[in-house]
Protein backbone atom coordinates (compact mmCIF):
# COMPACT_ATOMS: atom_id res chain seq x y z
CA UNK A 1 0.00 0.00 0.00
CA UNK A 2 2.58 2.54 1.20
CA UNK A 3 0.08 5.30 1.93
CA UNK A 4 0.91 6.06 5.58
CA UNK A 5 4.62 5.53 6.18
CA UNK A 6 6.33 5.64 9.57
CA UNK A 7 9.96 6.65 9.06
CA UNK A 8 12.06 6.25 12.19
CA UNK A 9 15.16 8.40 12.51
CA UNK A 10 13.85 10.61 9.73
CA UNK A 11 15.62 13.71 11.05
CA UNK A 12 19.01 12.05 10.71
CA UNK A 13 21.32 11.88 7.72
CA UNK A 14 19.99 8.97 5.63
CA UNK A 15 16.49 9.22 7.07
CA UNK A 16 15.99 12.86 6.10
CA UNK A 17 17.32 12.19 2.60
CA UNK A 18 14.88 9.30 2.28
CA UNK A 19 11.97 11.44 3.48
CA UNK A 20 12.75 14.00 0.78
CA UNK A 21 13.14 11.26 -1.84
CA UNK A 22 9.87 9.50 -0.96
CA UNK A 23 7.87 12.74 -0.93
CA UNK A 24 9.21 13.43 -4.40
CA UNK A 25 8.50 10.04 -5.99
CA UNK A 26 5.23 9.23 -4.17
CA UNK A 27 2.95 12.28 -4.49
CA UNK A 28 0.12 10.74 -2.41
CA UNK A 29 2.12 9.32 0.48
CA UNK A 30 1.91 10.68 4.03
CA UNK A 31 5.06 10.38 6.15
CA UNK A 32 5.06 10.21 9.93
CA UNK A 33 8.62 11.02 10.97
CA UNK A 34 9.58 9.77 14.45
CA UNK A 35 12.94 10.96 15.73
CA UNK A 36 14.43 11.41 19.20
CA UNK A 37 16.55 14.35 18.00
CA UNK A 38 19.74 13.09 19.59
CA UNK A 39 22.98 14.80 18.58
CA UNK A 40 22.92 13.55 14.97
CA UNK A 41 19.25 14.28 14.27
CA UNK A 42 18.09 17.83 13.66
CA UNK A 43 15.02 19.70 12.51
CA UNK A 44 17.47 21.65 10.34
CA UNK A 45 17.47 18.57 8.09
CA UNK A 46 13.73 18.89 7.49
CA UNK A 47 13.44 22.53 6.50
CA UNK A 48 11.02 23.20 3.66
CA UNK A 49 9.09 19.93 3.76
CA UNK A 50 5.31 20.10 3.06
CA UNK A 51 3.42 20.06 6.38
CA UNK A 52 0.32 18.48 4.87
CA UNK A 53 2.27 15.36 3.84
CA UNK A 54 4.99 15.24 6.49
CA UNK A 55 4.24 15.01 10.22
CA UNK A 56 7.18 15.23 12.59
CA UNK A 57 6.92 13.55 15.99
CA UNK A 58 9.60 14.06 18.62
CA UNK A 59 9.94 10.78 20.47
CA UNK A 60 11.91 7.60 21.06
CA UNK A 61 11.41 4.28 19.31
CA UNK A 62 11.73 2.54 22.69
CA UNK A 63 8.51 4.26 23.86
CA UNK A 64 5.95 1.53 23.18
CA UNK A 65 2.98 3.69 24.16
CA UNK A 66 3.97 6.38 21.68
CA UNK A 67 4.71 3.92 18.87
CA UNK A 68 1.33 2.25 19.43
CA UNK A 69 -0.46 5.60 19.32
CA UNK A 70 1.22 6.47 16.02
CA UNK A 71 0.21 3.16 14.43
CA UNK A 72 -3.38 3.71 15.50
CA UNK A 73 -3.74 7.43 14.82
CA UNK A 74 -2.15 7.42 11.37
CA UNK A 75 -3.12 3.89 10.23
CA UNK A 76 0.51 3.04 9.50
CA UNK A 77 0.93 0.51 6.68
CA UNK A 78 4.69 0.80 6.12
CA UNK A 79 7.64 1.20 8.48
CA UNK A 80 11.05 2.26 7.20
CA UNK A 81 13.36 1.87 10.16
CA UNK A 82 16.51 4.03 10.06
CA UNK A 83 16.70 5.08 13.72
CA UNK A 84 20.00 3.88 15.17
CA UNK A 85 23.09 4.91 16.99
CA UNK A 86 25.60 4.47 14.20
CA UNK A 87 29.11 5.72 14.91
CA UNK A 88 31.71 3.06 15.70
CA UNK A 89 33.97 5.40 17.69
CA UNK A 90 31.08 6.50 19.89
CA UNK A 91 30.11 2.85 20.48
CA UNK A 92 33.64 2.18 21.71
CA UNK A 93 33.55 5.14 24.10
CA UNK A 94 30.05 4.31 25.37
CA UNK A 95 28.15 1.23 24.10
CA UNK A 96 24.99 1.47 26.25
CA UNK A 97 22.95 3.78 23.95
CA UNK A 98 23.67 1.42 21.03
CA UNK A 99 22.15 -1.52 22.89
CA UNK A 100 19.11 0.52 23.95
CA UNK A 101 18.30 2.12 20.60
CA UNK A 102 19.46 -0.48 18.10
CA UNK A 103 18.23 -3.60 19.90
CA UNK A 104 15.48 -2.58 22.34
CA UNK A 105 14.14 0.08 19.98
CA UNK A 106 13.94 -2.33 17.05
CA UNK A 107 12.21 -4.91 19.24
CA UNK A 108 9.63 -2.32 20.32
CA UNK A 109 8.81 -1.37 16.73
CA UNK A 110 8.60 -5.00 15.61
CA UNK A 111 6.34 -6.00 18.47
CA UNK A 112 3.92 -3.13 17.96
CA UNK A 113 3.82 -3.89 14.23
CA UNK A 114 3.12 -7.56 14.99
CA UNK A 115 0.24 -6.57 17.26
CA UNK A 116 -1.31 -3.95 14.98
CA UNK A 117 -0.81 -5.79 11.68
CA UNK A 118 -1.95 -9.25 12.81
CA UNK A 119 -3.06 -11.23 9.77
CA UNK A 120 -2.30 -8.46 7.23
CA UNK A 121 -0.15 -8.95 4.14
CA UNK A 122 -0.62 -5.47 2.61
CA UNK A 123 2.00 -3.99 4.97
CA UNK A 124 5.78 -3.93 5.17
CA UNK A 125 8.39 -3.45 7.88
CA UNK A 126 11.66 -2.47 6.22
CA UNK A 127 14.82 -2.53 8.30
CA UNK A 128 17.92 -0.56 7.25
CA UNK A 129 21.19 -2.16 8.31
CA UNK A 130 24.90 -1.99 7.51
CA UNK A 131 27.68 -3.97 5.87
CA UNK A 132 29.58 -3.83 9.16
CA UNK A 133 27.57 -6.78 10.51
CA UNK A 134 29.60 -9.01 8.17
CA UNK A 135 32.90 -8.16 9.81
CA UNK A 136 36.09 -7.60 7.84
CA UNK A 137 37.43 -8.93 4.52
CA UNK A 138 40.90 -10.13 3.62
CA UNK A 139 42.49 -8.28 0.68
CA UNK A 140 41.69 -11.05 -1.81
CA UNK A 141 38.36 -12.20 -0.34
CA UNK A 142 35.16 -11.94 -2.40
CA UNK A 143 32.74 -9.12 -1.50
CA UNK A 144 30.04 -9.53 1.11
CA UNK A 145 26.90 -11.19 -0.24
CA UNK A 146 23.49 -11.57 1.37
CA UNK A 147 24.53 -15.01 2.62
CA UNK A 148 27.87 -14.00 4.16
CA UNK A 149 27.96 -15.16 7.82
CA UNK A 150 27.74 -12.40 10.40
CA UNK A 151 30.95 -11.50 12.24
CA UNK A 152 30.50 -8.08 13.93
CA UNK A 153 33.62 -6.55 15.52
CA UNK A 154 32.41 -3.43 17.39
CA UNK A 155 29.58 -2.67 19.84
CA UNK A 156 27.89 -0.76 17.00
CA UNK A 157 28.01 -3.58 14.46
CA UNK A 158 27.08 -6.16 17.12
CA UNK A 159 23.99 -4.15 18.03
CA UNK A 160 22.98 -3.86 14.37
CA UNK A 161 23.54 -7.59 13.85
CA UNK A 162 21.27 -8.25 16.82
CA UNK A 163 18.55 -6.06 15.35
CA UNK A 164 18.84 -7.84 11.98
CA UNK A 165 18.33 -11.18 13.72
CA UNK A 166 15.25 -9.85 15.51
CA UNK A 167 13.71 -8.68 12.24
CA UNK A 168 14.23 -12.07 10.62
CA UNK A 169 12.90 -13.82 13.73
CA UNK A 170 9.65 -11.86 13.49
CA UNK A 171 9.35 -12.92 9.85
CA UNK A 172 9.95 -16.60 10.56
CA UNK A 173 8.06 -16.83 13.85
CA UNK A 174 5.12 -14.48 13.38
CA UNK A 175 4.91 -14.04 9.63
CA UNK A 176 5.47 -10.29 9.91
CA UNK A 177 6.07 -8.97 6.35
CA UNK A 178 9.63 -7.67 6.50
CA UNK A 179 12.53 -6.80 4.23
CA UNK A 180 16.11 -5.80 5.02
CA UNK A 181 18.87 -3.87 3.32
CA UNK A 182 22.52 -3.84 4.31
CA UNK A 183 24.26 -0.77 2.93
CA UNK A 184 27.86 0.31 2.60
CA UNK A 185 29.28 3.64 3.84
CA UNK A 186 26.91 6.47 2.92
CA UNK A 187 27.94 10.03 2.16
CA UNK A 188 26.23 13.16 0.86
CA UNK A 189 24.12 16.11 2.05
CA UNK A 190 23.02 16.43 5.69
CA UNK A 191 25.60 13.99 7.09
CA UNK A 192 26.56 14.96 10.63
CA UNK A 193 30.20 16.15 10.67
CA UNK A 194 31.51 13.36 12.91
CA UNK A 195 31.75 10.99 9.92
CA UNK A 196 34.86 10.79 7.74
CA UNK A 197 33.89 12.75 4.63
CA UNK A 198 32.19 15.79 6.20
CA UNK A 199 34.78 15.87 9.00
CA UNK A 200 37.60 16.06 6.46
CA UNK A 201 35.81 18.75 4.44
CA UNK A 202 35.16 20.96 7.44
CA UNK A 203 38.52 20.45 9.13
CA UNK A 204 40.26 21.33 5.87
CA UNK A 205 38.22 24.51 5.47
CA UNK A 206 39.26 25.53 9.00
CA UNK A 207 42.92 24.62 8.48
CA UNK A 208 42.68 21.90 11.13
CA UNK A 209 44.48 18.54 11.01
CA UNK A 210 42.86 15.81 8.91
CA UNK A 211 43.14 12.76 11.22
CA UNK A 212 43.64 9.48 9.34
CA UNK A 213 43.56 6.30 11.40
CA UNK A 214 46.58 4.00 11.29
CA UNK A 215 48.12 3.81 7.82
CA UNK A 216 44.93 4.95 6.07
CA UNK A 217 44.75 1.77 4.00
CA UNK A 218 41.36 0.65 5.31
CA UNK A 219 39.07 -0.03 2.35
CA UNK A 220 35.40 0.94 2.22
CA UNK A 221 32.65 0.87 -0.39
CA UNK A 222 31.17 4.39 -0.66
CA UNK A 223 27.50 4.90 -1.55
CA UNK A 224 25.97 8.28 -2.40
CA UNK A 225 22.97 8.70 -0.12
CA UNK A 226 20.36 9.37 -2.82
CA UNK A 227 21.38 6.17 -4.61
CA UNK A 228 20.79 4.38 -1.30
CA UNK A 229 17.35 5.98 -0.98
CA UNK A 230 16.38 4.80 -4.46
CA UNK A 231 17.56 1.30 -3.59
CA UNK A 232 15.40 1.18 -0.47
CA UNK A 233 12.43 2.45 -2.45
CA UNK A 234 12.85 -0.32 -5.02
CA UNK A 235 12.96 -2.93 -2.25
CA UNK A 236 9.78 -1.49 -0.75
CA UNK A 237 8.01 -1.54 -4.11
CA UNK A 238 9.30 -4.77 -5.63
CA UNK A 239 11.48 -6.62 -3.13
CA UNK A 240 10.45 -10.01 -1.81
CA UNK A 241 9.15 -10.36 1.75
CA UNK A 242 11.66 -11.87 4.13
CA UNK A 243 14.58 -11.12 1.81
CA UNK A 244 17.80 -9.20 2.37
CA UNK A 245 19.39 -6.96 -0.28
CA UNK A 246 22.91 -5.51 -0.23
CA UNK A 247 23.21 -1.92 -1.49
CA UNK A 248 26.67 -0.58 -2.29
CA UNK A 249 28.44 1.99 -4.41
CA UNK A 250 30.66 -0.39 -6.36
CA UNK A 251 34.06 1.03 -5.41
CA UNK A 252 36.91 0.20 -3.03
CA UNK A 253 39.17 3.19 -2.34
CA UNK A 254 41.28 3.37 0.79
CA UNK A 255 40.39 5.92 3.44
CA UNK A 256 43.58 7.80 2.60
CA UNK A 257 42.51 8.01 -1.06
CA UNK A 258 39.16 9.46 0.01
CA UNK A 259 40.87 12.16 2.06
CA UNK A 260 43.25 12.95 -0.78
CA UNK A 261 40.37 13.26 -3.25
CA UNK A 262 38.57 15.64 -0.90
CA UNK A 263 41.72 17.74 -0.60
CA UNK A 264 42.04 17.91 -4.38
CA UNK A 265 38.42 19.01 -4.76
CA UNK A 266 38.88 21.70 -2.10
CA UNK A 267 42.05 22.89 -3.81
CA UNK A 268 39.87 23.46 -6.88
CA UNK A 269 36.64 24.73 -5.26
CA UNK A 270 37.95 26.53 -2.15
CA UNK A 271 41.69 27.19 -2.62
CA UNK A 272 43.55 28.09 0.57
CA UNK A 273 46.90 29.27 -0.81
CA UNK A 274 48.52 25.90 -0.12
CA UNK A 275 47.46 22.31 -0.87
CA UNK A 276 44.93 20.99 1.64
CA UNK A 277 46.66 17.61 1.80
CA UNK A 278 49.41 19.23 3.90
CA UNK A 279 46.91 18.88 6.79
CA UNK A 280 46.75 15.07 6.62
CA UNK A 281 47.83 13.66 9.98
CA UNK A 282 48.15 9.95 10.75
CA UNK A 283 46.88 9.06 14.22
CA UNK A 284 46.56 5.97 16.37
CA UNK A 285 44.13 3.47 14.87
CA UNK A 286 40.76 2.70 16.44
CA UNK A 287 40.49 -0.60 18.38
CA UNK A 288 39.18 -3.50 16.27
CA UNK A 289 39.21 -1.43 13.09
CA UNK A 290 37.85 -3.54 10.21
CA UNK A 291 40.35 -3.58 7.35
CA UNK A 292 38.16 -3.95 4.28
CA UNK A 293 34.50 -3.90 3.27
CA UNK A 294 33.15 -4.65 -0.21
CA UNK A 295 29.59 -5.33 -1.36
CA UNK A 296 28.21 -7.75 -3.92
CA UNK A 297 25.11 -5.93 -5.24
CA UNK A 298 24.15 -8.37 -8.01
CA UNK A 299 20.89 -9.28 -6.27
CA UNK A 300 19.77 -5.64 -6.34
CA UNK A 301 20.79 -5.39 -10.00
CA UNK A 302 19.24 -8.62 -11.27
CA UNK A 303 16.02 -8.70 -9.21
CA UNK A 304 15.24 -4.98 -8.94
CA UNK A 305 17.18 -3.34 -11.77
CA UNK A 306 19.01 -1.01 -9.38
CA UNK A 307 22.51 0.36 -9.72
CA UNK A 308 24.07 3.58 -8.40
CA UNK A 309 23.80 6.69 -10.55
CA UNK A 310 26.71 8.51 -8.93
CA UNK A 311 30.32 7.49 -9.35
CA UNK A 312 32.66 8.15 -6.45
CA UNK A 313 34.08 11.12 -8.36
CA UNK A 314 30.71 12.73 -9.13
CA UNK A 315 29.26 11.97 -5.70
CA UNK A 316 32.24 13.45 -3.85
CA UNK A 317 32.09 16.58 -5.99
CA UNK A 318 28.39 17.03 -5.25
CA UNK A 319 29.03 16.46 -1.55
CA UNK A 320 31.90 18.95 -1.25
CA UNK A 321 29.88 21.55 -3.13
CA UNK A 322 26.88 20.98 -0.86
CA UNK A 323 28.91 21.55 2.31
CA UNK A 324 30.55 24.66 0.85
CA UNK A 325 27.08 26.03 0.12
CA UNK A 326 25.57 25.05 3.50
CA UNK A 327 28.02 26.21 6.13
CA UNK A 328 25.07 27.77 7.98
CA UNK A 329 23.59 24.28 8.33
CA UNK A 330 26.92 23.01 9.68
CA UNK A 331 27.03 25.79 12.26
CA UNK A 332 23.45 25.10 13.35
CA UNK A 333 23.74 21.33 13.81
CA UNK A 334 27.12 21.39 15.53
CA UNK A 335 26.11 24.20 17.88
CA UNK A 336 23.20 22.15 19.24
CA UNK A 337 25.22 19.01 19.96
CA UNK A 338 28.21 17.68 21.89
CA UNK A 339 30.26 17.79 18.70
CA UNK A 340 33.24 19.75 20.02
CA UNK A 341 33.43 17.68 23.21
CA UNK A 342 33.28 14.48 21.17
CA UNK A 343 36.07 15.62 18.85
CA UNK A 344 38.24 16.31 21.89
CA UNK A 345 37.45 12.94 23.49
CA UNK A 346 37.98 10.93 20.31
CA UNK A 347 40.87 12.64 18.53
CA UNK A 348 42.88 14.89 20.82
CA UNK A 349 44.32 12.06 22.88
CA UNK A 350 45.31 9.91 19.90
CA UNK A 351 49.02 9.50 19.34
CA UNK A 352 50.19 11.14 16.12
CA UNK A 353 52.30 9.00 13.85
CA UNK A 354 55.02 9.87 11.38
CA UNK A 355 53.65 10.41 7.86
Amino acid sequence: MMKHVLVTGGAGFIGSNFVRYLLRVEPDVQIINLDALTYAGSLENLQGLPHERHVFVHGNITDRTLVTELFEKYQIDTVVHFAAESHVDRSILGPAPFIETNIVGTFTLLDVAREKWAGRQDVRFHHVSTDEVYGTLAPDAPPFSETTPYDPRSPYSASKASSDHLVRAYWHTYGLPVSLTNCSNNYGPYQFPEKLIPLMILNALQGRPLPVYGDGQQIRDWLYVEDHCEGIYRVLRSGQEGETYNIGGGNQPTNLEIVQRICALLDELAPAGAPHDRLITFVQDRPGHDRRYAMDTRKMQTELGWQPHESLESGLRRTVQWYLEHLDWVAAVTRKSDFKDWLTANYDQRERKQQ
